[in-house]
């Protein structure tokens, strides 16, 4: 199997570290859609959003997934926003099995908290803002051809699942 291994969901969903490990299993290259952005851009997420606002970030995000999605057998770790984007969607489906990492509200506002580079929790009620966001992109979360709750699971376990899941 040549496709790519697309993971999306929320920031503090446990994307990037799942990534990571996947990679080594598989002896893939993992990219992270939002490492991309910081490095076409030279600055960061945090910096992008307060000097260019969300919506050139997002700009930028769909011309990183358009360029990634060409490609196969990477692990892909998108930024918790991508499938917001229908032309996202479609390119990294074409290409890619996209596994939705889910969790509680509870367990990302535990994952996320402290962490001043997520720029859309700076506010002042985050776990509010979780909640929120949820209500809000959870429906194009639903669009992955598989979903697994991270909420209470370690890495590995995770991992497991979705090796077993690409297997079957």
């Amino acid at each position: 199997m040549n496709k790519n291994i697309v993971l999306i969901g929320f920031m503090g969903a446990g994307k990037s570290v799942a990534a990571r490990e996947l990679g080594k299993r598989l002896n893939r290259k993992v990219v992270s859609t939002d490492e991309l952005v910081e490095r076409k851009e030279g600055r960061s997420i945090a910096q992008i959003f307060q000097e260019s606002g969300e919506a050139y970030f997002r700009r930028c995000e769909k011309d990183v997934v358009w360029e990634i999605a060409q490609k196969k057998d990477l692990i892909i770790d998108c930024g918790g926003g991508i499938f917001l984007d229908s032309d996202n969607v479609a390119n990294l489906k074409r290409n890619g099995i996209v596994i939705y990492l889910l969790a509680t509200p509870e367990v990302l506002f535990e994952r996320t908290q402290g962490r001043k580079h997520r720029p859309l929790l700076n506010v002042a009620d985050p776990h509010q803002k979780i909640k929120e966001l949820l209500a809000i992109r959870e429906p194009a979360y639903r669009q992955a051809h598989h979903v697994i709750d991270t909420s209470n699971k370690k890495n590995h376990q995770v991992c497991d699942e979705i090796l077993a899941l690409i297997e079957s």
